[in-house]
This record gives structure tokens, sequence and C-alpha cells, in this order.
């Protein structure tokens, strides 16, 4: 009858371990090491916690197996812990020092406190081995949409129960206005799964711009085959939306496509998204042309690219203003996280305003340093001139040929801007030397006297100093602050300098000062089979046949 008790117990073990794997969807070899460890630990508050002492479970039988474990040493320090050689060699001759000997023990019967605490040491094991399996599960599966169930809301934050784990929608990735109640369903996207010291974390969003791309892959099969790529999103969530799309086969119209049969598909994603108005916009290769696609419905009249900063001008109407601009500053916002460009609006009368202003201060400069009247500096002006350089070193006839001026006239023109320029030189250098600037930074080819004295008032005195410098702190950068691109000022800002130019003079400097060789920046072009240009046109000549 008692061993008939213990058989079922041992049995039971087994059965629970089993029950609880299929539950968690963990392994049971997990659940049997946990229990292992959990009857370790109230073995050593039997016997001692000074033992080392291994349990077993059967997995066949259910029967538990309670060891002490001593090593084997030559010199005992901790009778607890280990055996004598000569002792270990009677209880087994082949042991030797180093190995160890189990002296099996009696059963521990289990007080109450010890399986209170044995049964700790199991949920906490099974817990850690469900998280891990939940991370493991749900790493790879970034960029998803999955649904789950709301199993509450704390201080905004929505926990979502995804059957198989639970994963967090935090406040600020919930839509506007949106509220949840336990037991609600909710579709949102797999935004980033890590571990944190609660353990495994999987975070969902609503706001995230790739969640309307998936809802779009969903509703339209076009997108989900690849025939139609979704090239960008931008979204300010809850409120409006811009997408932009390219069909990579030109029977099919993209936007057509993604609308539906009366506005079928998109209205799916904007009664999933709350309300959110989704404008969707035809992909172009022409940056121009993207541009003003992004700031539809708005009309625009005229463009002026910067390609070097990915800035635009863009000019409107006057009555266009503020539907360009949308409200907020909204319509625009949107276009710019569209197509990566900063985008500046301005209408008709504003653009011809500062037209007329850059006139003026090219007329004025024109004036004052060629030592010329005003109908003469305007000529200039209006012949498209920008600087003083320009007329310094443009070809002779283009200056001739403009109306009312002749040969002689121009080549005084001509004179007099060279010695202008020598004049503002001479100045440049003067206070380059009183700011230390070294003269063998003169030597780098595409530095200008101006670009010196800039040099000097940013600490770059030195060809070691313009070596060390990156493309960024010569022309400055752009970087995103709340949504919004700020533009950080480089030390050659106002002179015209690109980062290809940038690049080369710091890649001279280098040179210059030894940090790099020739051979570093020409290396040797390799053909397909790895043999340099010069092999292969040696192997080419014709050989003597002396």
């Amino acid at each position: 009858m008692v061993e008939q008790a213990v058989s079922a117990n041992r049995l039971e073990l087994l059965q629970i371990a089993d029950a609880v794997a299929r539950e968690k969807s963990i392994d049971k070899g997990v659940v049997i090491a946990a229990m292992e460890d959990a009857i370790q630990r109230a073995a050593r508050s039997r016997y001692g916690s000074e033992n080392e002492i291994k349990a077993e479970i059967d997995t066949k039988t259910g029967e538990i197996r309670l060891a002490r474990l001593l090593e084997v040493v030559e010199e005992i320090e901790n009778e607890a812990t280990q055996i004598g050689l000569d002792e270990a060699k009677r209880r087994n001759p082949a042991a030797s020092s180093g190995d160890f000997i189990a002296e099996p023990l009696p059963p521990v019967d289990f007080g109450r406190i010890a399986a209170q605490n044995a049964k700790q040491v199991i949920v906490q094991k099974v817990r850690d081995a469900e998280r891990e399996r939940q991370h493991e599960e749900y790493r790879d599966r970034v960029g998803e949409i999955v649904n789950g169930v709301v199993k509450r809301v704390e201080y905004g934050n929505v926990i979502v129960d995804l059957g198989r784990g639970e994963a967090i929608v935090k406040r600020d990735d919930c839509l506007p206005r949106e509220t949840f109640r336990p037991g609600d369903r909710v579709r949102a996207y797999i935004n980033d799964v890590r571990r944190e010291q609660r353990g495994p974390q999987i975070f969902l969003s609503r706001t995230a711009p790739a969640f309307m791309a998936k809802l779009f892959a969903q509703e339209v099969p076009e997108i989900y085959d690849g025939v139609i790529e979704i090239v960008s999103v931008a979204r300010d969530p809850g409120s409006r939306a811009k997408i932009a799309v390219l069909s990579k086969d030109s029977s099919i119209d993209p936007v057509g496509a993604c609308v539906g049969m009366r506005g079928s598909r998109v209205q799916a994603v904007v009664g999933e998204l709350q309300g959110e108005k989704i404008d969707i916009i035809q992909w172009s290769p022409d940056a121009a042309t993207f541009i003003v696609n992004g700031l539809a419905p708005a009309e625009v009249a005229k463009v002026v690219l910067d390609e070097d900063a990915k800035r635009i001008e863009v000019v409107v109407p006057d009555e266009q203003l503020s539907q360009a601009i949308g409200r907020r500053g909204q319509n625009v916002r949107l276009a710019s996280q569209l197509t990566g460009w900063d985008i500046d609006i301005m209408t008709e009368a504003q653009e011809s305003e500062r037209r007329q202003a850059e006139f003026q201060l090219r007329s004025e400069l024109f004036q004052e340093a060629l030592d010329v009247d005003e109908t003469i500096a305007q000529l200039l002006a209006s012949e498209g001139f920008s600087s003083i350089d320009e007329v310094a070193y443009v070809v002779l006839d283009e200056i001739a040929d403009i109306d009312a001026f002749d040969e002689d006239m121009a080549q005084e023109l001509q004179t007099r801007a060279q010695e202008y320029l020598d004049r503002v030189n001479a100045e440049l250098d003067e206070k380059r030397r009183e700011l230390g600037v070294a003269d063998e930074l003169t030597e780098v080819a595409g530095v200008t006297m101006a670009m010196l004295v800039a040099f000097g008032e940013n600490d770059v005195k030195s060809i070691e100093d313009l070596a060390g410098c990156a493309t960024d702190d010569l022309t400055g950068w752009t970087e995103r602050v709340d949504g919004e691109a700020v533009r950080q000022a480089g030390f050659l800002d106002g002179l015209g300098i690109d980062a290809a130019q940038a690049e080369a003079m710091i890649m001279a400097a280098r040179l210059h000062a030894g940090w790099i060789t020739e051979e570093d920046l020409n290396p040797p072009v390799e053909d397909v089979d790895g043999e340099n240009e010069e092999a292969d046109t040696a192997a080419a000549e014709p050989q003597d046949a002396s």
C-alpha cells in the first residue's frame, strides 16, 4: 500500500511537469530541472547548507535520487565537501584527485516552509524559461502586425495578451483620443523586442509609420505581391498622413490601386486608424516633382532646389499659402518627412521682394567694389553676375556683349575687379596671420584666404588640425529635434563649399600631414580575376619572339 502511494506520487510529479510544460509552452526538461533545483535547496536546508547536494529526477519513473558530492583531494580542507584520496580509493579504486564521489542520501521529508520555498523556486524558474521562450519567439517578428486582447490599462499604457505572450502599447504609441478597456481586441505593430530587468518586453505601436505601411500591404494585394512599393510614409498620428507609392508595372496605377473601388481599400485603413486622413502620393525619381506631389492639395508655381543641403524653396500663389503650409504647419511638415527634404514655402509676392532685395545688394556690391555708377552696377546684376569673382574671371566677351558695353569697358571692369580681390585677399591674409593660421595650410588645394580666416576663427590653425576634421565640421549638418530639421553651422558656412569639396580638402591635408599615402587615395583597380590593371596591360603587350 505504501509502495503504491509512493509510485502514485512519483507519477504525479511527472504529470505536473508535463502539464506545466504544455501550459507555458516550454520544454519539459526545463520544468524537471527547476524541480531538481528546488529539491536540492530543500535538501541543503535539511542536511546543512555547507554540503554540495545534487538531486536527480528519473524522467521515466519519477524517482527522486539525492546524493552528496565530495571532491577527491589529497589534503582535506573542508570535510563537508571534500574526501581524502585514500578513503575515495576504498570506495572506488578508480578514483583520482579532482574527481567527485556521490554519497547517496535518504529522501527528504519536506516541511511546510521547505515546500513553500521549493514552490517559489519552481515558479521563478518556469517564469524565466517562459520569458526566454517569449523573447526567442518574438524577436524575429519585429515589423509584423499582431492581434491581441487588452488585459489591463496602467497609467495610459495598454497591456495586451497575444496568446503566447504579453505585450505593451505605451501611451505615446497609442493614437490620440483612443481609449481601450479590458477585453477589447487591438491590432498593432511589433516595434521592438528587448530584454529588460523584468524580463523580455514586447513593445507594440499604433503610431509608427510602418504600421500604416503594413495595413496597406494587408488591404492591397499588389503591395503584398511586390507590384506596388511603399517608398515612404509620414504620419501625424490620428490626424493626417501622407504615403508615397511606386508601381513596378506601368499598366497599374499605384494611387488608384491603394484607394480601391469607391475608396474601399483606403477606408479600411482609415477605419483602423480612427479616421486618420491619408493622402496617397505617386513617388517620382525627380525630387522637384515628388515634392510638388507631396504638397498636394496645394498648387505650386515654382521650385528652386539646393541638392547639397537637400533644401528646396517652393513658391506658391498668394491664395495657396495657407493650404500649402496646412494647419499648424502640418502639410509642409508631413511633405518634408515624406520626401526627406527641408521645404521653405513662400508666396510669389515674397519671392519677388526677395529677388529685388538680392538685386539691390548685388548692385550696391558692384557699385562700391568696382567704383562704377548705379546704372553699370545694375546692368551687371541684371545680366546674372552675382559676385566680384565672376566679373574678374569670366570670359571677357560675356561682359563686352552686354548692351552699352564695349571691349575696353569690359577690360577696365575686369581689371578693377581683380584689383579689388587682391586688396581683399591681402587684408584676409593679414588677418589670417594675426589668428595664427600656419602658412602650410595655404598649400592645400581649394583653400582660399576667406577659408583660412574661417579656419583660424574656429581654432583650425595647422595641417594636423584640418586633417583631424570631419566633413560635417566644415559644411555643417542637419539633425532632427522634436521632428523639426535643425541646421548646425559649419566652419565654412556661406563660402559655397559642398561636401565633396570639403572632403577633398581634408584628404589633401591628411596626405600632406603623412596620415595617408597616395596609394590609400588611389588604390589599384582590380579586374574580375583579382589582378590589377597594370598586370593586365603588361600581359596584353606583344612579347618579343627573340
